[in-house]
């Protein structure tokens, strides 16, 4: 048996144990669940709303949310996956609400002037690139190329089918190939190896 799955599923059993604990009122239990997802989570608001002070905010938010609808939580579905759906819909009305796509490029621009040419020029092309994203398809790529979720959690994540998962991240990944093809980029051609 293949040593990482046996490790995800005692993992993956840890955390129902935790899950459990904490629906009786177990503080301490959610506590470990916060540690061992905190980071994670950070991460993955921070690669949604493109700010470090938000994404910190939205993680914090997010774990309050948790707690409160915990009793909610059937395991028909993995914890983390509900985790990230709650996540995923909380970042779309942060984004909605204050449009902080278009305000990460200002900020942006501000911020380049302290690079090197080159990490600018690199920045710069993976910053531009990402630009050219619709917020779906931020989302399935965080998911799948940095978070490495399966298919079957995305469409859980995100309320799609799987199909229908698989066939936008294929739909990306064409459509990244093809911009590393036309422009060359370095950065772009990273990206698609590891998705």
């Amino acid at each position: 048996m293949d040593k990482d799955y046996v490790a995800s599923k005692s993992n993956s059993e840890e955390i129902e144990m935790l899950v459990e604990r904490t629906k009786h009122g177990d503080k301490e239990a959610f506590a470990s669940i916060i540690k061992t997802f905190e980071k994670p989570m950070y991460i993955y608001c921070y690669h949604i709303l493109k700010n470090k002070e938000e994404a910190e905010d939205a993680a914090q938010e997010i774990f309050i949310r948790v707690y409160e609808q915990i009793h909610r939580y059937r395991p028909n579905m993995s914890f983390s996956a509900w985790l990230y759906k709650i996540a995923y819909n909380y970042s779309l009305n942060q984004i909605r609400s204050k449009k902080r796509w278009f305000q990460f490029i200002d900020r942006y621009k501000y911020d380049q002037s302290e690079a090197s040419t080159e990490e600018v020029e690199s920045q710069t092309t993976l910053k531009e690139f990402l630009n050219l994203l619709t917020t779906e398809e931020r989302n399935i790529l965080v998911l799948r190329a940095i978070q490495h979720y399966h298919f079957n959690e995305i469409g859980e994540i995100m309320n799609m089918k799987p199909a229908t998962v698989r066939k936008k991240y294929e739909r990306l990944r064409r459509k990244l190939q093809s911009k590393d093809v036309l422009e060359g980029g370095k950065v772009n051609a990273s990206i698609t190896r590891s998705i």
